[in-house]
């Protein structure tokens, strides 16, 4: 009776001591589910997310290509004291108009001084709310700093108008910027319905494909290859100093990304293959606009990229 006496109290006390480890870890558990961010893919759903704490932030900034996406993905009018204003709230459907407006920086003062960005001091880009009537246009700038973009004729709906430049001097010196704001085109909206994902589409007898996958969070190459007629195509020509321009829009919010070219311009034709940097922050369906030249013609070719 004794031996089993002392087994059972030996028995008794490695429950005891196996319910106290379970109960500790289930209070651990209780305290860090009070923050989600330490919970892989908890906070995806929350826009604040990157900035709900210090170390959430430190960490995204330590991962390939988010200090780049530090500077906003265009859906604001005003970032770090730089600020994008205009006058035009409306803007008259069927017919080519004038967007007139000014990028203040810290100070209030209209900014002049812009550094080169693939051959221009702005670039200046209008899309619809379902990534339709895409159009980039090189805008000019008056002395007093107000930029003048002459839009080709616009649909009815509500239309983002992106801002992309670089200062040349303030605060904001060599950092990349892109602000937006929005105006209405009066009239019945008829809405688009988003092209499926794709790998190649056509533009102008062009057939234009591309290669890669993807990361969110991650840079990540991609490769546009460009045929006619089943044949490589290797006369294209530099545009805003590279052969191809590329940018990619957020279905849903029309966040913006700029996918930098990485092949370099090594004389009057180039292509097949074009490489470029590819840095999609957010998950989902991006429409991607492709522009080249050719013969002296500007092509635009657009399709749907799935980012999981």
């Amino acid at each position: 009776m004794a031996t089993s006496s002392r087994f059972t109290v030996r028995r008794r006390s490695l429950a005891a001591a196996g319910a106290a480890a379970a109960l500790a870890l289930t209070l651990a558990a209780c305290n860090s589910s009070s923050d989600s961010s330490s919970m892989p893919g908890m906070d995806h759903g929350s826009s604040s997310s990157a900035s709900s704490s210090p170390s959430a932030s430190q960490a995204m900034g330590d991962m390939p290509g988010m200090d780049h996406m530090a500077s906003g993905n265009g859906l604001s009018d005003t970032k770090d004291g730089y600020r994008l204003t205009s006058k035009d709230a409306t803007l008259p459907s069927g017919k080519q108009t004038a967007y007139r407006f000014t990028v203040s920086g810290p100070d209030g003062k209209a900014v002049t001084g812009f550094a080169l960005d693939q051959t221009k001091r702005m670039h200046f880009y209008a899309l619809r709310s379902d990534l339709t009537g895409f159009q980039h246009i090189p805008p000019t700038m008056a002395a007093d700093g107000t930029w003048i973009a002459e839009l080709a004729s616009l649909t009815a709906g509500s239309w983002r108008l992106f801002a992309s430049f670089t200062p040349d001097g303030g605060p904001g010196k060599d950092k990349d910027f892109v602000l937006s704001r929005t105006v209405t085109v009066p009239g019945t909206a008829t809405k688009t319905p988003l092209p499926a994902p794709a790998t190649s589409t056509q533009v102008d007898g062009y057939t234009v494909t591309v290669k890669g996958e993807p990361m969110v969070g991650m840079a990540h190459p991609l490769t546009v290859s460009i045929a006619k007629d089943g044949k490589p195509v290797t006369d294209l020509q530099p545009y805003l100093g590279t052969y191809a321009h590329l940018t990619a829009f957020h279905e849903g919010d029309a966040a913006f990304a700029h996918l930098h070219p990485t092949t370099k311009v090594t004389g009057d034709q180039g292509g097949p293959d074009l490489a470029f940097h590819a840095e999609l922050p957010i998950f989902g369906n991006w429409r991607l606009f492709l522009q080249f030249r050719t013969g002296g013609t500007l092509h635009t070719a657009a399709l749907t990229l799935h980012v999981g």
